[in-house]
């Protein structure tokens, strides 16, 4: 056992190390003596990350230690800041002498966390901000020019001479941290701000069951200059981000600001339709203008005026083959989505989908089953066709089954085992 006298001196230089730390906080010098004075506390080299993942303050020995510190090198362990449920940054470790005590560090990166916290809370005040406005323009709950104009200088956005919005989904095909959103909101500000300072960025409300988009509005009066935008957020999101795939969708420039509302549903629509087109790199990234969208265009007063209508009409048509291929895990959307690109060539569909024909046959024969609708017919295919762009107006994304169905090498798929 450890002689009391040594426990007794342990306590005292723990006192004094969390004294030293204290002290930084309370002479207001800064996060980065803060984690100076954590990581002789810990005897160990710090790298203080945000939620964000921008670093805040670094207290390494040398480059090739704060290199080690970033990457997953030997040694290395990563500790969430957290205050209450919200986790407010990262603390990457790299002990000295081995890892320090459990509870000294947990008290030590609570004092971080908290003062991260306190540094951090006006940005935090004005990304409130921030999306309370973005948010308010998407949902038309600002006409008024003036107000509009008077909001967005405030908060340094210029929207006299007119605007744009950038609309960004992700979706993630590898394991991502809780945190994932705020980093891609983040990445899409800092790109956007590049090329168009006093740009704003903000979450969206999400789609039940669907992941949240992020809305950038900024200045503009040349469509040239929101192109721009979007490829910058693109090549930032494709750098920063990994494990995703990415659909970013832009507007029109709304010379006059109370057109904002009608441009952010235009930059929505755009994102929607490009998140179901692969990208054209095959990098997970798909990038598509309002003017680029075709046919899609024709159902944005039904998106921004009368959603609802637009939802019932997705419902009357492709919603049980939506439905049917999440319960058994099949293609009939994309079975038929490939035929109507086929022109309603069914030898033409099985080549694209590399199946028989005979299964292709089979398949369109269960969406007459499951719709009433026949692609056979003329009135069938438009009306499937426009359910499908219903649905990828309104940001539904189609479900994705296996490459071949279970029975479907013989050219048929047995319907008892599918309706089971």
């Amino acid at each position: 056992m450890t002689p009391p006298a040594q426990d007794a001196a342990a306590a005292a230089v723990d006192l004094g190390s969390l004294a030293a730390i204290s002290d930084a906080v309370e002479s207001g010098l800064g996060l980065p003596e803060v984690v100076r004075a954590a990581a002789r506390a810990l005897d160990a080299s710090l790298v203080l990350i945000d939620r964000s993942s921008s670093v805040l303050a670094v207290a390494a020995r040398s480059t090739a230690d704060e290199r080690a510190l970033m990457s997953n090198a030997a040694g290395v362990s990563v500790h969430e800041l957290r205050v209450g449920d919200a986790i407010v940054g990262r603390l990457r470790l790299r002990g000295r002498a081995g890892d320090p005590p459990a509870a000294f560090l947990r008290v030590i990166t609570t004092m971080i966390a908290s003062e991260v916290e306190r540094l951090r809370a006006p940005d935090r005040a004005s990304e409130a901000a921030q999306a309370a406005f973005v948010a308010a323009i998407m949902r038309r709950k600002v006409t008024d020019r003036g107000d509009i104009v008077a909001r967005g200088g405030e908060l340094g956005l210029d929207l006299a001479g007119g605007g744009a919005v950038v609309v960004v989904r992700a979706h993630h095909y590898a394991p991502a941290d809780d945190d994932w959103r705020g980093r891609l909101l983040s990445a899409a500000e800092r790109a956007a701000r590049s090329s168009a300072p006093g740009s704003l960025a903000a979450l969206l409300e999400a789609h039940a069951g669907d992941s949240s988009p992020v809305a950038v509005l900024l200045p503009a009066t040349e469509e040239d200059v929101v192109a721009r935008v979007a490829d910058a957020i693109s090549r930032e999101l494709a750098a920063s981000l990994h494990g995703f795939t990415f659909a970013v969708g832009h507007s029109r420039v709304a010379t006059d600001p109370v057109d904002l509302y009608r441009a952010g549903h235009e930059a929505l629509l755009a994102a929607n339709v490009a998140e179901a087109r692969p990208a054209e790199d095959g990098g997970g990234l798909a990038a598509l203008a309002f003017e680029n969208t075709g046919a899609y265009r024709l159902l944005l007063p039904a998106m921004s005026e009368d959603p609802a209508e637009l939802e019932r009409f997705y419902e009357e048509t492709v919603a049980p083959l939506v439905a049917y291929d999440d319960q058994y895990e099949t293609d009939l959307v994309q079975t038929l989505e490939t035929f109507l690109d086929a022109d309603g060539n069914v030898a033409g569909t099985a080549q694209r989908l590399f199946t028989h024909r005979h299964t292709v046959r089979y398949r369109l024969e269960r969406v007459r089953d499951l719709t009433g609708l026949d692609v056979s017919s003329t009135d069938g295919r438009e009306r499937l066709g426009l359910g499908l762009k219903a649905m990828r107006v309104l940001g539904i994304a189609s479900p994705q089954g296996p490459a071949t169905e279970a029975g479907a090498g013989g050219g048929r798929v047995r319907r008892e085992q599918k309706d089971r």
